[in-house]
């Protein structure tokens, strides 16, 4: 590899530490700034109304000018979904494989992306000559094909980021790893490797896709009645093994769900997944089959396939609905936090006559487990090691596994989100901090939305709204309509009369009270309609509503 002295080595962290999802990492080389994936993450139970979260992107857009290119590790949200918000800040040249690429400007056309987007298309055997650094890249195993690792080299040494991976010793052709690659990679020299730890507390090796395959094609020939296999949009692999299962079983497959037949489409366009001719049907067709030759591919809205089996359970789905009989087959894991709403589906959908097949007998993880963490550390023979893409117990326990496979714990840092992260070639420190942070996506509006609104829907969602109505005339100051209640999620009105007459006679009674002082002020009215209103509901329900006045003046 050919570059120059480099004075300066950083590593910064924006998004995917102590945190699955919103993967986000720059390296700093000199002056120079390199981002390596821009993902989104979706939100957590308590962001009440948000679609998806997205990484504070404020230091990169204030050093726009620094910024020299982006690179995709592979086509998954949680690693381009970020990218089109990326690109409103800066104009770079965004590298990526073929199918990564594509999934990447169809994400960006679904978020409405006006720019122009310069992508340039890199396999594993390129390399990018960047002045101040070179970049290569290998390819890694994956539920998605076209996956890569990307290789920083510096004069120091390099800097390796896995990206998502796992070794399967029985990877199809797609999915092969380059191990020899990384070999390679690790003899050159590796100053400090950032490494997939979402699996980092799972002992052992990840189960085999052929085995998931294999299980899968055995639940299709036992189901007596329709399938429906519900499964990420994104998982490649998954749906190819539908596919594989159904032409095996004689059963044709429909594709239902706008976000996975936007990427099938792109996958089976650019030879990445293998289709017969005759496999897919309309899904207007099903009922010209019998029940035994069909099989539903489905998912959600957003690519997850929970939320729609729910509607399906409850006969609400616009397409397909649950009926006696059928076999639910629910090939995906579960995103963070929601675990109890896919066993409140399961029961949904045995109470609508399914039988429902889940768990590992026909989904494995994406992800390696400890001894494939250990060996990808092993191959690399990093100096320095930073655990990443997990929450704060999986990076901690990535750091134990590298402590086992020789790392010394000085060579070891996991970082918060924005910290800088500095490296030479004899030590690692922290040498000082970023802006970073979430930055909320609701609707259109990007980063409108703060812990304020939260807290606003918290409580709304909590102990509903009430809303005072009072008019007044200010030059004879006195009340000339109202007080009018209003209250939405606090009570049920028709069953509160009482509660009601009570509360409009006490916000009578500040209002003419405040009416009588000399000088009449609406800021401290509306601040002791609240404040006395509130103390009387909280005594009277033990609940505390939003308080909203609304004077108005005649």
């Amino acid at each position: 590899m050919r570059h120059r002295k480099n004075n300066s080595i950083k590593v910064i962290t924006l998004g995917g530490i102590g945190e699955i999802g919103k993967n986000m990492y720059l390296i700093e080389v000199d002056s120079d700034i390199f981002v390596i994936d821009a993902g989104l993450m979706f939100p957590e139970e308590e962001m009440l109304g948000i679609d998806i979260v997205i990484p504070d992107m404020s230091y990169l857009s204030e050093n726009k000018e620094r910024v020299k290119a982006i690179f995709l590790s592979h086509g998954h949200e949680d690693h381009i979904g970020a990218l089109s918000y990326l690109l409103r800040q800066v104009e770079v040249p965004v590298y990526g494989t073929k199918l990564t690429l594509a999934l990447a400007n169809a994400k960006l056309k679904e978020q409405e992306y006006s720019g122009t987007a310069n992508f340039i298309e890199v396999d594993s055997d390129s390399c990018i000559d960047l002045d101040t650094v070179e970049v290569s890249f290998f390819r890694t195993n994956h539920s998605i094909p076209d996956s890569i690792g990307v290789c920083v080299h510096t004069s120091e040494g390099s800097i390796v980021y896995t990206g998502d991976f796992k070794f399967d010793q029985a990877a199809t052709r797609l999915y092969k790893p380059d191990i020899g690659k990384m070999a390679a990679i690790g003899d050159q020299g590796v100053l400090c490797l950032l490494s997939d730890s979402t699996e980092a507390e799972k002992p052992g090796y990840t189960t085999s896709e052929a085995i998931v395959e294999s299980e899968m094609s055995n639940a299709f020939y036992n189901a007596k009645g329709r399938i429906i296999a519900a499964c990420f949009a994104s998982d490649i692999n998954r749906i190819q093994h539908v596919f594989n299962a159904a032409r095996e079983n004689n059963r044709k497959v429909a594709v239902v769900g706008e976000s996975l037949e936007r990427i099938y489409h792109i996958a089976f366009d650019l030879g990445y997944l293998e289709v017969a001719d005759d496999l897919i049907i309309p899904v207007s067709e099903i009922k010209a089959y019998k029940d035994q030759e069909i099989v539903v591919l489905m998912t959600g809205s957003q690519g997850e396939p929970i939320e729609a089996l729910q509607k399906m359970a409850k006969q609400s789905a616009k397409i397909v609905n649950i009926q006696q009989g059928d076999t639910v087959l629910i090939a995906a894991s579960p995103l963070k936090g929601s675990e109890l709403l896919i066993s409140k589906t399961v029961d949904m959908l045995y109470r609508a006559g399914a039988n429902v097949i889940a768990g590992r007998t026909i989904h494995v993880s994406s992800h390696g487990s400890q001894e494939e963490l250990k060996f990808m550390i092993n191959l690399m023979k990093p100096k320095f090691f930073i655990p990443v893409h997990g929450e704060y117990r999986q990076l901690m326990a990535h750091r134990k596994l590298a402590i086992n496979v020789g790392i010394s714990d000085e060579q070891i840092l996991i970082p918060d989100r924005g910290d800088v992260v500095e490296i030479q070639s004899d030590k690692i420190t922290l040498s000082g901090k970023v802006p970073s942070g979430n930055v909320l996506i609701d609707g259109i509006g990007v980063g409108d939305v703060g812990n304020i609104v939260l807290r606003d829907r918290r409580f709304l969602s909590q102990d509903g709204i009430l809303i005072v109505v009072v008019t007044l005339t200010r030059q004879d100051k006195r009340i000339a309509a109202g007080p009018e209640i209003i209250s939405r999620g606090f009570v049920y009105v028709r069953e509160s009369e009482r509660l009601m007459e009570e509360s409009s006679k006490l916000v009578r009674t500040i209002v003419e009270k405040n009416l009588a002082k000399p000088a009449f002020d609406w800021a401290s009215l509306k601040q002791n309609i609240r404040d006395d209103l509130n103390r009387y509901l909280y005594e009277k329900t033990k609940r505390r509503p939003m308080i909203l006045p609304i004077i108005m003046e005649v």
